[in-house]
C-alpha cells in the first residue's frame, strides 16, 4: 500500500514545534533557545569570546552560580548550543552520589556517552568514523598508499599513532583501541568494533577478550581518565570540530559528601583550572553550575583555599562582571518573565498559527503571572517552568476553541501539579484549605 508522504515542514517551524512542546513538558528545548532568552546578551557575549579563544587552541573555564530559578539551567543549555554553533562538539555531566565530582573516570564516561554535534546526538561513534575517514582521504590525496587496501589500512594505523603520540604514552592504549576498532570495521567484525568504542567510552564490563585483541592492559580509570579526555578532543578536533566545551551541572551535590571525598572532588576542580591555564588541555571548555552555598558554604568550594582563590570574584551587585572567573546570575523577576512570553507567543505563531493576542494580551500576561505567584509565596523566581507550561495550554486552547476566553476561563489550582513539582517549588506553595 502506498502511503501518502507528509507535507515538508521548514526548519524553523520543527524548531519552534520543538521548543513549544518541552515547553508543554516543562524542560529546556533542545534548540532555538536564543529565540526565547531575556536578559542574557552580555553573559552570552563573554561566552562566545570565550569560545573563540578556546577554538584558536586555549582552554578556559566559567563558574555559572544562581539560586534556583535564576536561569542557571537555560544559560547551560544556550552557551552549549552557542558552542555547537560555532563548531565545537559538546557534553554534558551531571555530578550526584552516585555521579560523584571526585571519581574522574565517572566524569569522563558522561563525558564520552553525552558527545553532542550540532547534527547529532551520541556522537562518539560519528566523531571517529569522521577523523578516521579524514585520515584515508589525505593519505590518499597525497597519494602515498595508493589504491591498495592493505598499504592504505597500514599507512592510516600509522597516522593514528602519530596523531596521538604527542599526549601521553599512556594513550598508547587509546591508539590501541583505536586501531583495534578500524581494522573491525574494515573486517566487518561490528561486535569487536562495538567493544573498542565501549571501551573508549570507559564503559564497564568491557571483557578481556576485548582488550586481549587490542593490545591493552587494564581500563581507563580515575588516574589516567583526563590523559584519555585530552586524546578524545586531539580526535574530535581532527574530525573537523574546533574543540570540546562540557558542562558541569549540580556540582552542590558535592557538599553532602564526606569530608575526604568533597576535598578530592574540589582538587579535581583545581587540576581542570590550572591544566587549562598551563596550556595542557588544548580546545577544551568546562562551564560549571552551582548555588550560592557551593561558593560559599563551609562544606563548600570555600573549605579549600586553593579553588576559592582561583574562582573568587569582586562582586558588584550593579555592575556585574561576567569576565570574571564566575558569572552571579540575578534571580528572575516579572519583567523577564512577561518578555519571555511574549517571545514564546511569537514561536508559536511559528509553530501553529498566530495567536489571538486580545484573548492572550500583555494584559492578561500580567494577571496571569500574578496569580501563579500568589500560590508560591510571591517568588516570581520559582515560577517560570509552571507558568510556561500553563501559558502554552492557554495557546493551546485559544488555538482550538473559538469561544475559549482565558480571561474568563483560566483559573490557576496547583492540584493537578501534584507529583510533579520540585523540592524548591514545593517548599515555598501556598497550601489552601
Amino acid at each position: 500500500m502506498n502511503t501518502p508522504e507528509p507535507e515538508p515542514i521548514s526548519r524553523e517551524r520543527l524548531e519552534s514545534i520543538n521548543i513549544i512542546n518541552a515547553l508543554r513538558r516543562g524542560t529546556v528545548p533542545a534548540g532555538g533557545l536564543e529565540r526565547i532568552a531575556v536578559g542574557l546578551d552580555i553573559e552570552e557575549g563573554v561566552i562566545a569570546k570565550q569560545l573563540d579563544y578556546v577554538a584558536q587552541g586555549g582552554g578556559d573555564t566559567k563558574f555559572i552560580r544562581g539560586e534556583y530559578g535564576s536561569g542557571k539551567t537555560f544559560l547551560v543549555a544556550r552557551a552549549l548550543e552557542i558552542a555547537r554553533g560555532k563548531g565545537f562538539v559538546t557534553a554534558q555531566v551531571v555530578i550526584s552520589p552516585q555521579a560523584p565530582l571526585h571519581k574522574i573516570r565517572g566524569i569522563y564516561q558522561q563525558i564520552a556517552a553525552s558527545l553532542r554535534t550540532k547534527e547529532e546526538e551520541r556522537a562518539l561513534k560519528t566523531i571517529i568514523d569522521t577523523w578516521l575517514f579524514s585520515i584515508e582521504e589525505r593519505l590518499m590525496s597525497v597519494g602515498s598508499s595508493g589504491t591498495d587496501d592493505t598499504l592504505l589500512q597500514s599507512a592510516t594505523e600509522r597516522e593514528i599513532e602519530a596523531s596521538l603520540s604527542s599526549i601521553s604514552e599512556v594513550n598508547t592504549a587509546l591508539a590501541a583501541a583505536l586501531r583495534t576498532y578500524y581494522r573491525a570495521n574494515n573486517a566487518g567484525d561490528f561486535a569487536l568494533a562495538q567493544a573498542a568504542l565501549g571501551w573508549i567510552a570507559a564503559e564497564p564490563n568491557i571483557g578481556r577478550e576485548f582488550k586481549a585483541k587490542a593490545g591493552i592492559r587494564g581500563d581507563i580509570d580515575d588516574a589516567v581518565a583526563f590523559t584519555f579526555l585530552r586524546g578524545l578532543v586531539t580526535v574530535i578536533h581532527g574530525a573537523g570540530y574546533q574543540g570540546l566545551a562540557v558542562a558541569v551541572d549540580e556540582m552542590e551535590t558535592t557538599q553532602g559528601l564526606q569530608r575526604s571525598q568533597r576535598e578530592k572532588g574540589y582538587q579535581t576542580l583545581v587540576t581542570i583550572i590550572d591544566a587549562l591555564d598551563r596550556g595542557e588541555m588544548p580546545r577544551c571548555y568546562f562551564l560549571f553550575t552551582g548555588t550560592p552555598s557551593l561558593f560559599d558554604g563551609s562544606r563548600g568550594i570555600r573549605s579549600l583555599p586553593q579553588l576559592h582563590d582561583r574562582i573568587s570574584v569582586v562582586q558588584d551587585d550593579t555592575f556585574r562582571n561576567p569576565r570574571q572567573p564566575q558569572i552571579v546570575l540575578a534571580k528572575f523577576d516579572t519583567a523577564k518573565l512577561e518578555q519571555v512570553a511574549l517571545k514564546v507567543l511569537d514561536v508559536y505563531a511559528k509553530a501553529y498559527s498566530e495567536p489571538d493576542r486580545e484573548r492572550v494580551s500583555h494584559r492578561f500576561i500580567r494577571a496571569m503571572i500574578k496569580k501563579i505567584t500568589s500560590r508560591f509565596g510571591g517568588r516570581i523566581d520559582i515560577i517560570p517552568r509552571i507558568f510556561l507550561k500553563e501559558f502554552v495550554d492557554i495557546l493551546d486552547k485559544c488555538e482550538l476553541y473559538e469561544e475559549y476566553d482565558p480571561s474568563q476561563a483560566y483559573d490557576f489550582d496547583t492540584e493537578h501539579l501534584q507529583g510533579e513539582l520540585k523540592k524548591e517549588e514545593e517548599a515555598v506553595m501556598v497550601v489552601r484549605f
